[in-house]
């Protein structure tokens, strides 16, 4: 970090800015869990970030032993739920939205809500041990951004098993099949190499080049995920299966599906 750095501290997020290098660290021991404040300083964060032309890149890593294990269970109840997916879908499509080459480096759990922050950013580098998964069907829920986008990267069968099952892969596993750029042994140094690459090119170029790289894609993102959102509240959240998936997490005990 050099002496022109500036480093701001929010309760759950530290963002540092060196240069044309915003640095945005989740911030939330143990596992930096997604809650609603954090949802709150991301979005808060990156609308600052956007209206800076001084940016060009954005990373994002995870304080102590996660990138993040995901949204807070706690947020998923009926009366908190919509509230929820809204705030955190806004700091999705700001993401998706930028013009800021974004960066994610992963390492520790990276589930559900962490994963789709992750998967979202332009270049991702995991630690090869790292945990990744969407894990939501295991409480009667499903990952809205997952649903989006997840196959357009990995291909639909990939896609639809991950989703479907919940099950965690290794960082390793997730390069081989895209959802990472790459598993590598020295986290930061791959990053630093990254970005002492992207230093050296026009920003205006790059956004430019976004613009034109996800074109396709982001018609179908905003119409899929409109969609995931909109079956989300319709149909899972008036399933009695979605409310005791959730109730059976916060009192820690197994489950008991009824198919309704």
């Amino acid at each position: 970090m050099d002496a022109a750095s500036t480093i701001s501290e929010l309760e759950r997020l530290t963002t540092s800015i060196a240069g044309s290098v915003a640095r945005i660290e989740l911030r939330h021991p143990p596992l930096n869990i997604i809650d609603v404040p954090m949802m709150e300083e991301l979005a808060q964060v990156l609308s600052e970030i956007e209206s800076r032309r001084d940016i060009a890149i954005v990373v994002f890593c995870g304080a102590g032993k996660a990138f993040s294990a995901g949204v807070d269970v706690a947020a998923h109840t009926p009366d908190k739920v919509e509230e929820m997916l809204a705030k955190f879908h806004g700091v999705i499509r700001a993401l998706v939205a930028t013009k800021r080459v974004t960066v994610a480096a992963v390492h520790g759990h990276c589930l559900g809500g962490g994963a789709e922050l992750a998967m979202v950013c332009d270049i991702v580098y995991t630690t090869e041990d790292a945990q990744w998964g969407f894990p939501e069907i295991k409480l009667g829920c499903y990952p809205p951004v997952a649903c989006a986008a997840l196959a357009a990267l990995v291909g639909q069968k990939r896609a639809a098993e991950l989703i479907l099952t919940g099950r965690t892969i290794s960082g390793k596993a997730a390069a081989q099949i895209g959802l990472a750029t790459d598993a590598v042994g020295d986290l930061e140094a791959a990053v630093q190499e990254c970005v002492g690459n992207l230093l050296q090119l026009s920003p205006a170029a790059l956004g430019v080049t976004k613009k034109a790289l996800y074109a396709w894609d982001s018609i179908h993102f905003d119409k899929g995920l409109a969609r995931a959102e909109k079956t989300y509240f319709d149909d899972l959240m008036k399933t009695s299966d979605a409310h005791e998936g959730i109730r059976a997490f916060t009192e820690k005990r197994p489950p008991k599906w009824t198919g309704r």
